[in-house]
């Protein structure tokens, strides 16, 4: 369950203007240094802004239309960017990383 809510905070957080620095996750909640904050129920994600995603199979489909699939450890965003994972870190097309540490995920 925390490697399905890394990945989905992860691809929610990394476009959004007020992008987070860290994050950790309490349980099926997590956390993060810029306010926002979100709760997984099931096979969806409530975001404290208001945003939601829900996963179906391998694709993820935000509230505010762009969705996502990944393909082993790849991601392809309706948008055309993208992330590939390996190891603890995600690389973001747009040049961000995450990189997870424990129960936190740490952004440059």
């Amino acid at each position: 369950m925390r490697t399905f809510l890394f990945t989905i905070f992860l691809m929610t957080f990394s476009y959004s203007p007020s992008f987070s620095q860290s994050c950790t996750f309490i349980g099926d909640s997590i956390f993060c240094d810029n306010g926002l904050s979100g709760t997984s129920i099931g096979d969806s994600t409530f975001y404290s802004d208001g945003t939601s995603s829900t996963t179906i199979g391998d694709s993820t489909f935000f509230s505010d239309g762009l969705s996502a699939t990944s393909i082993g450890d790849s991601t392809f965003f309706s948008d055309g960017t993208s992330s590939t994972t390996i190891g603890d870190s995600t690389f973001f097309s747009n040049g961000t990383s995450c990189t997870a540490i424990g129960d936190s995920f740490f952004c440059n």
